[in-house]
C-alpha cells in the first residue's frame, strides 16, 4: 500500500495536526447543522410546501437515510482514494445538493435535494473521522481530538437550532439551506490548500469499490424504513407495508452475504466487525441514534411549536441548554474521566441518566411548562449524552489498523444515521396520533420519549459486555516506524 503524499503519521501533534483538526471538526460541524437547522424549520416547511404528518419525516429522514446507507460505501473511499480528494468530492456534492435543496419548489424536488445531499455527507463525513484516526494514534492525544470533533458536533446541533430558528423567523426556510453554500465554498477553499497533496492507493486486489453493496445498504435502510412509515396509515398487515419490510430485510441479508463472500473489496472487511468492541459497539451505537439525533430534536421541535407555542426562533433557543451542557461535560469532564474510568463504565452511565431524562420528559402535557418539560430533563439528557459519547467512539474505533480506519468509521457514522432515521419512522408509527389537539399530540410525543428511556436502557445492559479500557491502557502514541506499513 502506497502512503499519501504529504500524509500526516500517527501521533504528530504539531501546527499540522492542528490545521487538520480544524478542518475536519468544520466539515463535520457543517453536516450536523444540516440536520439541526432543518428541525425548527419542520412547521414551515410543512405549510410551504404541502406535507402532510406523515411525508414531513422524510424531509428528516430521507438526508438520515441516504446519509446511513451510504456511509459504508463513504468511508471506504477515503482508504482507497485519499483523504483530501474523497473530503473534496464529499464537501463538493453537499454544498451543490443544499443549492438545489434551498430552490426546490415541490415536496419530492425537496425531499430529492435532501437525499442527495445525505450522499455528500456519506463521503464527507467519515473522511473528516479517518483524518483524526490517521493523524492522531490511540491514547490522550486522539482522545482530545475525539472530544472536540465530539463537541463540535454538539455545537453545531445547537447552532443549526438558533440559526434554523432565526433564518426562519426573519427570512424564509430555504435559507436554512442555502446557509450552506457560502460555508462549502470557503471549506473548499481551505481543504486546497490546507490538506496534504493524496493519489490513489493501491492494494492487493485492485482498487475496486463494493457498490453492490452500497446499493444493497441504502435499498434496504430505506425499503424497511418505507414500510415501518407506511404502517402508520396502512397497518402493519397491508401488502405494501408487507413487501416494503420484506424487501428491505432481504436486502440488507443479501448486502451480508455480499461483504461476507462476494466482494473483492468489501465496504466492511470481515476481519473488522470480528472484533467484540467493534460489532458490539456499532450495535450500542445503532439503538443510541434511534433517540438521540434526529428523533429526540425532531420531537422536541414539534412539543416546542404545537404544543407550548414557541416560534422558529425561541425553539431554537430552547434548545441552548441542551448543547451547553452537552459541550462542558464533553469537553472538560469526559476526556477526564477516561484517563481513569474504563469506557464502558462511562457509556453505561451516560446510558442510564440520559434514559433518566427521557422518563421525565415522557410525563409533558398540554399544560407544562418550558422549565418542567424541557430545561429540566434537558440537564440528564445533556450530561448523559456527553458521558457516553465519546467513549463510544473511541471505542468503536480502537484497534483499528489504518488501511481499515476509514471503513470503521463509516461502520460507527452508518450505525448512528441510520439509527436516527429508522428510529424516527418506528417512533412515529408506534405514537402517532389522528387527533390534533395539544393534549393528544404532548400525550404521543410523551409516549415517544418513554419508548427512547427503554433504549436507553437496553443500550446501558448491552455496553456491560464491550471491553474494558481507558486511555492510559491504550497503545503508545509515538509515531509508527518509518519502515513500517499497514496491513490489510
Amino acid at each position: 500500500m502506497v502512503r499519501d503524499r504529504g500524509a500526516l503519521r500517527p501521533g504528530s501533534g504539531g501546527p499540522a495536526a492542528g490545521i487538520v483538526l480544524a478542518l475536519a471538526c468544520a466539515a463535520q460541524f457543517m453536516v450536523v447543522l444540516d440536520v439541526s437547522v432543518i428541525n425548527v424549520a419542520l412547521p414551515s416547511i410543512q405549510h410551504g410546501l404541502g406535507f402532510d404528518p406523515a411525508g414531513l419525516q422524510w424531509v428528516a429522514g430521507a438526508y438520515a437515510l441516504v446519509f446511513g446507507g451510504s456511509l459504508l460505501l463513504g468511508g471506504r473511499l477515503a482508504d482507497l482514494y485519499g483523504h483530501r480528494r474523497v473530503f473534496a468530492a464529499g464537501l463538493g456534492l453537499f454544498t451543490v445538493a443544499s443549492l438545489a435543496g434551498g430552490l426546490a419548489t415541490t415536496a419530492g424536488l425537496l425531499v430529492a435535494g435532501r437525499a442527495v445531499q445525505g450522499l455528500g455527507a456519506a463521503v464527507l463525513a467519515p473522511a473528516t473521522l479517518t483524518l483524526l484516526t490517521a493523524t492522531f494514534a490511540e491514547g490522550v492525544r486522539r482522545t482530545r481530538a475525539l472530544a472536540v470533533w465530539t463537541a463540535v458536533s454538539l455545537a453545531g446541533g445547537a447552532a443549526g437550532n438558533l440559526l434554523g430558528g432565526a433564518l426562519t423567523q426573519y427570512l424564509t426556510w430555504r435559507s436554512t439551506l442555502l446557509i450552506n453554500v457560502p460555508i462549502g465554498v470557503i471549506a473548499l477553499g481551505l481543504a486546497a490548500t490546507a490538506l496534504p497533496v493524496d493519489r490513489a492507493r493501491t492494494q492487493a486486489g485492485g482498487g475496486r469499490l463494493d457498490v453492490a453493496g452500497a446499493i444493497l445498504a441504502t435499498a434496504g435502510l430505506i425499503a424497511v424504513t418505507y414500510g415501518i412509515t407506511t404502517a402508520q396509515t396502512r397497518g402493519w398487515g397491508d401488502v405494501v407495508t408487507a413487501v416494503a419490510l420484506a424487501t428491505g430485510l432481504a436486502a440488507l441479508a443479501a448486502f451480508v452475504v455480499v461483504e461476507a463472500r462476494m466482494a473483492r473489496r468489501p465496504l466492511v472487511p470481515p476481519r473488522l466487525v470480528r472484533r467484540r468492541a467493534i460489532w458490539l459497539g456499532n450495535v450500542v451505537m445503532l439503538l443510541s441514534g434511534a433517540v438521540f439525533q434526529v428523533p429526540m430534536w425532531y420531537f422536541l421541535t414539534l412539543y416546542m411549536q404545537d404544543v407550548l407555542g414557541f416560534g422558529p426562533l425561541a425553539t431554537g433557543f430552547g434548545f441552548l441548554p441542551h448543547t451547553l451542557v452537552m459541550l462542558l461535560v464533553g469537553l472538560r469532564v469526559t476526556p477526564w474521566l477516561m484517563r481513569r474510568v474504563p469506557h464502558r463504565a462511562l457509556i453505561v452511565a451516560g446510558a442510564l441518566v440520559a434514559a433518566a431524562g427521557f422518563a421525565w420528559q415522557s410525563g409533558i402535557t398540554a399544560g407544562s411548562t418550558y422549565t418542567s418539560a424541557v430545561l429540566g430533563p434537558a440537564v440528564l439528557l445533556s450530561v448523559g449524552g456527553g458521558l457516553f459519547n465519546t467513549p463510544l467512539t473511541a471505542t468503536v474505533t480502537s484497534g483499528v489498523p489504518p488501511a481499515d480506519a476509514g471503513a470503521a468509521s463509516g461502520l460507527m457514522n452508518t450505525a448512528k444515521q441510520a439509527g436516527g432515521g429508522l428510529g424516527l419512522a418506528a417512533l412515529l408509527a408506534l405514537t402517532t396520533t389522528p387527533a390534533r389537539t395539544p393534549q393528544a399530540l404532548a400525550t404521543a410525543y410523551g409516549h415517544a420519549f418513554a419508548i427512547s428511556a427503554g433504549a436507553l436502557v437496553a443500550v446501558a445492559v448491552l455496553a456491560f459486555a464491550l471491553p474494558a479500557r481507558r486511555d492510559d491502557a491504550a497503545p503508545s502514541s509515538a509515531p509508527e516506524p518509518a519502515g513500517r506499513r499497514p496491513t490489510t
